[in-house]
């Protein structure tokens, strides 16, 4: 970044792109149990990241689809899993996101060859923004997001739209920007014809319950949930829930150390949609 011998502030930079989820991260605290039980629960095969031993790339069929990272203790913050953002400046958006009393909680900083930070909605729904060098052959990749579909429970769909259209420019008209539209109670959040998020509301900031607090889901689709279900809960994981609509084709469960995440039929979470 250039000086700024005026002292202030700089304006943030105009928004551009897409600004679309490009990678899904878990922040554990042991990368080696964390690794041998989405193994077993999602049939991953992983290789080290560029970011140090303390990261690998998780692999189905041989394609990048998460990272993993030893980091939940060294960034004092909890045990998930993590939606990554897209984004053309990683500095300007995390200052739109303090200027909407958003928190950025860790970062910008370089990560790798590209540029990041860890941040949070003002409702405390935590993601992270991503800034990739250009042209990138390693993830976060515009198509490794094909693996992984998110829903966003928070305080007021409404309101959340509001906050991450003005932060990562959906609706914003630039070629490629995210289109926000209305189902029933839902906000849902499409990109080239892809159905990126869901936004519900319904959470509680002050509940005791993880499920309850404001935070990003993350699915992954599987071809049977009962299986999922067996494997993460005889290598010890948890059953969390269970959505009685959801008619066995989708369960949330918690890793042995903490981190939640949703098992979705496959079928159900065909291309296009998000759960």
């Amino acid at each position: 970044m250039t000086a700024n011998p005026s002292g202030k502030a700089p304006a943030p930079a105009p928004l551009t792109g897409s600004a679309a989820p490009c990678w899904v991260n878990l922040m554990t605290r042991d990368l080696d149990s964390a690794q041998a039980f989405y193994g077993k629960v999602l049939g991953w095969t992983f290789r080290r990241g560029g970011l140090g031993q303390g990261f690998a790339v998780a692999l189905r069929d041989g394609v990048p689809v998460a990272g993993l990272g030893a980091t939940a203790a060294a960034f004092r913050v909890a045990v998930a899993w993590t939606p990554y953002f897209a984004v053309a400046d990683a500095d300007a958006t995390a200052a739109r996101i303090r200027e909407r009393s958003g928190t950025v909680a860790v970062g910008p900083m370089a990560l790798g060859r590209g540029r990041g930070a860890l941040v949070a909605d003002r409702d405390g729904a935590v993601f992270g923004i991503w800034q990739r060098p250009a042209p990138s052959t390693s993830p976060p990749a515009p198509d490794s997001y094909s693996h992984a579909r998110l829903r966003l429970l928070t305080r007021n769909a409404f309101d959340a739209a509001i906050f991450y259209g003005e932060v990562l420019g959906w609706e914003s008209g630039h070629p490629g920007c995210c289109e926000v539209s209305y189902e029933e109670d839902e906000v849902v959040v499409d990109c080239d014809g892809h159905r990126l998020a869901r936004i519900s509301s319904g959470a509680v900031e002050a509940a005791p319950d993880p499920l309850v607090r404001p935070h990003w889901q993350v699915h992954f689709p599987v071809a049977d949930v009962a299986a999922a279900v067996a494997a993460a809960t005889a290598n010890g994981g948890e059953l969390a829930e269970r959505p009685a609509s959801a008619g066995g084709g989708e369960a949330t469960l918690l890793d042995p150390d903490g981190g939640l995440f949703t098992v979705i039929e496959a079928q159900r979470s065909g291309a296009g949609d998000s759960a």
